[in-house]
């Protein structure tokens, strides 16, 4: 298809590793500058250096709004423009029950799961309306947008919310070529999984391995996301391709929430065959 993104400015906020990471490379293949957001500094300089002149690397911390600001205004100063924002960015943060969150971890968590993607919306809409140009948002949501069970409490509500943010975006900028869109990723295989578990770093790459086996089949793919997966996703809604689609949650799950995982039917067939058995 050759290069989707020649021309093209994007920030990505989370960029040091995993999917921010994958997406970051990916959008530079495909002729983007880009700048990389995220507070693994290390990383992520190394990352930018890595990627060459197409790249910059912004330490930022995107629950503060004034560092996003700071962020877009940066990758205008680098490359002149800004024509797509992938707020990216999150983490579990509080995985209490209902029953136990308190407004503290609650707070925290809607801090950098929702919160900061707000910060994004506002000022990529800002600088796209100040170029006089189209542009795209992409924001990380989450399956546990859709259905309880995959995260916290906290979590889930802040990605639910993340949906109406995009909607509501896309309503507001109707007409005007800026439009917002969400991914929803599965269980993706990164090393957030690692330290949400507080796995040792050196067993991360034995711990993924069996992870994956154990939720591949939880999917209709019959394997676990990778970094990758969701890099092609933010590929097609960044690019033109996309150019008619926008206020969608994406789900890129391998299929895990178009199907019950209970296997109900399959209980009741069997119930069933016991019956026309007698």
């Amino acid at each position: 298809m050759g290069n989707l993104l020649e021309g093209k400015v994007a920030v990505i906020t989370g960029a040091a590793s995993g999917m921010g990471l994958a997406t970051a490379e990916l959008f530079v293949a495909h002729g983007a500058k880009v700048v990389l957001a995220d507070i693994q500094e290390g990383k992520g300089k190394a990352a930018a250096a890595r990627l060459g002149a197409a790249a910059r690397f912004e330490h930022t911390d995107v629950t503060a709004p004034e560092q996003v600001r700071a962020l877009v205004r940066t990758a205008v100063a680098e490359f002149g423009r800004l024509d797509v924002m992938f707020s990216n960015a999150g983490a579990a943060v509080d995985l209490s029950p209902v029953s136990e969150l308190t407004p503290e971890g609650l707070d925290r968590t809607l801090a950098l799961n929702l919160h900061a993607h707000v910060a994004a919306h506002k000022y990529a809409v800002e600088q796209f309306r100040a170029q006089g140009t189209a542009g795209s948002i992409i924001t990380t949501a989450s399956v546990a947008a859709l259905e309880a069970g995959w995260n916290g409490a906290a979590y889930s509500m802040a990605k639910a919310a993340v949906l109406a943010l995009v909607r509501q975006t896309a309503l507001e900028n109707r007409g005007t070529g800026i439009r917002s869109n969400a991914l929803l990723p599965g269980a993706v295989l990164t090393s957030i999984i690692t330290t949400m578990f507080r796995i040792d770093p050196e067993q991360e790459t034995a711990f993924l391995t069996e992870v994956g086996a154990a939720i591949g089949g939880e999917t209709l793919i019959g394997r676990a996301g990778t970094p990758e997966d969701i890099a092609n996703a933010a590929l097609f809604l960044a690019s033109d391709l996309s150019g008619w689609i926008t206020g969608v949650g994406l789900p890129v799950d391998g299929g895990a929430t178009a199907a019950t995982k209970d296997g109900t039917v399959s209980l009741i067939t069997e119930v069933a065959g016991k019956f026309h058995a007698r």
